[in-house]
This record gives structure tokens, sequence and C-alpha cells, in this order.
């Protein structure tokens, strides 16, 4: 249970930054400071825009993959490098997982 009250003074850009920041991780002005203070990981949030790239980037590296598999016996060559594909892909979204 929280009873302490901290206070402290910054400009007002630093108060729009940090407003901001915070929004985007989804937590309070209060929380975002706490976590940040305490050198707690802060997760931006992603918008609906991003986790429609998200959503494609999958969609994508899994029709690259079916594609290199269906060329294997064909075009070993290109089945090669479309797997490549899937799996740069595969790193990118890892990455969002950061």
């Amino acid at each position: 249970m929280k009873k302490e009250f901290v206070q402290f003074r910054c400009s007002i850009y630093e108060k729009k930054l940090l407003k901001i920041k915070a929004k985007k991780s989804g937590l309070s002005i209060s929380e975002y400071c706490r976590r940040a203070a305490f050198d707690h990981r802060i997760v931006e949030r992603f918008s609906d825009e991003q986790i429609d790239v998200y959503k494609l980037l999958v969609q994508y590296q899994v029709n690259f993959k079916r594609i290199g598999n269906m060329y294997r016996k064909r075009n070993p060559k290109l089945a090669d490098e479309v797997v490549q594909l899937a799996n740069e892909i595969r790193k990118h979204l890892y990455n969002f997982k950061k």
C-alpha cells in the first residue's frame, strides 16, 4: 500500500514528455516515474497500426516458408533464398518482443 507522497520539479517540456512516455507505456505518470527510478523495465505498448504490421509480418513469414518448401525439389537455390527471407522476417518479429 502506497502512503508516501514524493514531489519533484521539472520543466513544462519534461512534464509533457513524461505524460507522453507514460501514456505510450500504458502507465500513470507516477508508475512510470517509479519504474524509471528503480530501473524496472518499461515497455511501450503497440499502437493498433503497429499490431496490424506485426500480424502482416507473421503472415509473410509463414507464406515465404511455405513457398520455400514448395520449391525445394524444383529449384533448391531459390528455395534456400526464400527460407532465408522467412528467417530474416522471423528475426524482426522477435525484436517486437524485446
